[in-house]
């Protein structure tokens, strides 16, 4: 092979490598915006409310025995009473649970950072059936209370001091201490009183919760028959958690969704333990990731790179036109700065805009350099048409996660097509310094 040949493929090979740093740079630069992105989100949810898990309404059964014991010594045969008092406690799920609500997203911002809040307006209903203990054995019950405990994350979040009506009566709520392997969460508690052994009870209950939160909202469906209702009007929803919705509806004027739990489909223990994953959940995301688009499509900088370079090789070989390590370089560097330019606009405009913004002012400015460096507006247009080309297919690859694989692997077959084809009868063995194409 012609040394000279060698020598140009060994720099258009070192130059590529070399242009993975500014890559590197860029996408660091993103991953540094994005961390940026998620502080401001905390920082505002620590101002507000953070991501909402409610758990219950469940009864929690607390009640005291004196067990008496006798002991007969065996050396001696002396018999020995003692009493001793032993803790028990049980919790009672509710017969039928329903939650009805409408959700209202409200997006705060900080700067060009964004965050999302919703706004729960619901109404909580259900209804408890269930008999009081009796001793056990011949224990002595000494005292048997009985406490409405609701649970959230987050209890910031509760707009209002709801008032919760049980059989007619009016309660309030109040931030009780339960114990954590029963509510791990923070407790909102309604003291039922003192109830009788053995005595069967039947009672409903209402409240209205308002509740504030941060991006996701997660449900326990702690009933032995859960129904919940919920719409609003953010058009992009996440659906999520162990039970996705029965029946649901999503559209540019929002959502509707609706699930039905049955005690048969959920871990009653699970539905008390927020980490168990034991819920239904909506995320309210932003469609659109201005930084997790920006970093996939740097991912695809360096085929960019590879396949422009290629062009400009095989522009040196059939047209005899040589084209000198620098150009290389201020063309591969252009291309780098389009990723640039992209998460720039992209914090300030819709990502599509910016992406078409980023990508028109890189093909003129690498079109233009190119239509003095090859000698002519055909060749700068060739190379102008050729790189639309390119970006195009990789807003197609952005916007279809799901078919980037089949649409880089034709893209790279077609560059390799068409290399083969231009290069079907090129002589590499050749000795002068130009090309031939015969």
């Amino acid at each position: 092979m012609d040394r000279k040949l060698l020598y140009k493929i060994v720099a258009i090979v070192t130059m590529s490598i070399l242009l993975l740093i500014p890559l590197a740079l860029i996408e660091g630069q993103i991953r540094e915006r994005s961390q940026r992105q998620h502080e401001v989100q905390q920082n505002i949810a620590e101002s507000s409310a953070g991501a909402q898990t409610l758990i219950g309404p469940i009864v929690v059964l607390r009640y005291r025995e004196r067990l008496r014991e006798t002991r007969v010594a065996p050396e001696t045969g002396k018999i020995t009473e003692s009493t001793r008092v032993v803790e028990h406690r049980r919790l009672v799920a509710p017969e039928s649970l329903s939650i009805e609500g409408d959700v209202k997203v409200e997006t705060r911002q900080r700067g060009i950072y964004q965050a999302r809040l919703f706004h729960l307006d619901s109404q909580v209903a259900g209804r408890f059936r269930f008999n009081a203990p009796p001793p056990s054995g011949d224990a002595e019950l000494l005292d048997l209370q009985a406490t409405l405990v609701v649970g959230l994350s987050d209890p910031r979040g509760v707009a209002s001091d709801p008032e919760v009506t049980i059989n007619g009566q009016r309660h309030r709520f109040a931030s009780g201490k339960v114990d954590p392997e029963i509510m791990p969460l923070q407790p909102l508690t309604v003291a039922l009183g003192r109830i009788e052994a053995g005595k069967p009870y039947d009672f409903s209950l209402a409240f209205p919760l308002h509740l504030t939160g941060t991006t996701r909202l997660a449900i326990a469906p702690v009933g032995e028959s859960n129904r919940i209702a919920l719409k609003s009007a953010w058009p992009h929803p996440n659906f999520g958690g162990r039970f996705l919705p029965r029946e649901r509806s999503v559209g540019a004027d929002g959502f509707n969704a609706r699930w039905e739990v049955s005690h048969l489909a959920r871990n009653f223990d699970n539905a008390l333990n927020p980490n168990s994953g034991e819920a239904l959940a909506i995320d309210f995301i932003n469609p659109v990731n201005v930084y997790l688009q920006s970093e996939r499509a740097v991912k695809y900088g360096v085929l960019f790179i590879v396949l422009t370079f290629a062009g400009f090789f095989l522009t040196e070989i059939l047209r005899r036109a040589p084209i000198h390590p620098l150009q290389y370089l201020l063309v591969g560097l252009a291309l780098a700065i389009f990723f640039l330019l992209l998460i720039a606009f992209s914090e300030h405009m819709p990502f599509a805009t910016a992406y078409g913004l980023s990508a028109v002012a890189c093909i003129v400015l690498i079109g233009w350099y190119l239509t003095g460096a090859l000698g002519g507006w055909r060749q700068g247009a060739a190379f102008g048409a050729g790189l639309s080309g390119l970006y195009g297919v990789l807003f197609g690859v952005l916007r279809s996660e799901d078919n980037a694989l089949l649409m880089g692997s034709l893209l790279l077959f077609a560059a390799l097509g068409a290399t083969m084809l231009a290069t079907r009868r090129f002589n590499w063995y050749q000795e002068d310094d130009g090309g031939e194409n015969s």
